[in-house]
């Protein structure tokens, strides 16, 4: 194996870490607030609210990722493109971007996925602890503030550290249109090196190193949270 096109092409490789980073970020942040709604829709007694979260769970678990990327890129962005209106304004610059639609579509992922993860986990605060909190006097925002959400998303710490590393992986989709993340720009060194095996050896490899800290990371917080029996 030789890597001598490290040094030429090494800034290629780090700028696409980066814009993985970034999509890792911004669709984690933003699927998990999405998920916090679905989570929380799918136990609500309204049927419409429970209704539109199972209908949204269903619609993104039930079809590939990678379609729906399509969609949002190839279908959504296409209809932008026919309106002048859209074209002069001051969101056109990210709208004509792959990136923004890769977020919009990892977030929806997220949120589908994690929703169902968040709706088990609050579900799973043992019932004493909510009835507690009720007679204490706590109104329901607070409790889900200070008890349910806290205990839920304690209980739920390693299926979101897994849920998370499945987010890092799927990140990957986005050099499907045309965006330099890592995964692309290991594409574009093989193109214009035409070593086949080194730069996917090194994207692994580096996708491996950030699995490892998003696992330690979550693990460290599991640590640090105290265990809670009752109020």
């Amino acid at each position: 194996m030789h890597f001598e096109w490290a040094s030429t092409y090494g800034h290629v490789l780090l700028q696409g870490l980066l814009v993985t980073i970034e999509l890792l970020l911004l669709s984690g942040f933003f699927g998990f607030l999405l998920a916090l709604l679905v989570g929380f829709g799918r136990l609500s007694k309204q049927p419409v609210i429970a209704w539109l979260s199972l209908s949204f769970t269903n619609l993104i678990r039930g079809t590939p990722l990678l379609v729906q990327i399509y969609v949002l890129y190839y279908g959504v962005g296409s209809l932008f493109v026919g309106f002048p209106a859209v074209r002069d304004s001051f969101l056109w610059p990210y709208l004509r971007e792959g990136f923004w639609y890769v977020v919009v579509a990892l977030t929806l992922s997220v949120g589908g996925y994690v929703g169902e993860v968040i709706k088990g986990g609050l579900r799973g605060v043992p019932k004493g602890e909510l009835e507690a909190a009720r007679a204490l006097g706590m109104s329901r925002l607070l409790m889900i503030r200070r008890i349910w959400l806290p205990r839920a998303i304690q209980i739920l710490l390693p299926s979101l550290a897994g849920e998370s590393v499945g987010l890092l992986k799927s990140t990957a989709l986005a050099s499907t249109v045309a965006v330099m993340d890592v995964l692309g720009a290991a594409n574009l060194v093989r193109a214009q090196t035409f070593r086949t095996y080194e730069p996917l050896l090194v994207i692994a490899i580096t996708y491996l190193v950030l699995a490892l800290l998003i696992e330690r990371v979550f693990r460290r917080l599991e640590l640090r949270i105290p265990v809670r029996g009752a109020l």
